[in-house]
């Protein structure tokens, strides 16, 4: 209950507040409104260029995720090792 009054009085005191100062308002988002399209775009082409490299990577026939089976092998003789090391200490 407490949540639904707290929200009427915010409501009704927004809509006061737009009617005083609505001119200053909208130059606020007139101000604001530039500033996100540049951030927005700024965000859309670090995340394309950052896709358009991860298709290089795969059209060059290297998979970023994957790891040669070698390299697999000689960890895991290593891990082993380190771990009977660890089982005589």
């Amino acid at each position: 209950m407490k949540t639904l009054i707290g929200g009427a009085i915010g409501a009704v005191l927004g809509i006061i507040g737009m009617a005083v100062w609505f001119k200053p308002f909208l130059q606020l988002l007139a101000g604001v409104i530039p500033a996100m399209l540049l951030l927005g775009s700024c965000l859309a082409l670090y995340l394309g260029f950052d896709e358009l490299k991860d298709t290089w990577k795969n059209d060059e026939g290297v998979d970023p995720l994957a790891t040669s089976g070698d390299n697999k092998d000689q960890e895991i003789t290593e891990l082993k090792k380190e771990i009977e090391g660890l089982k005589k200490s």
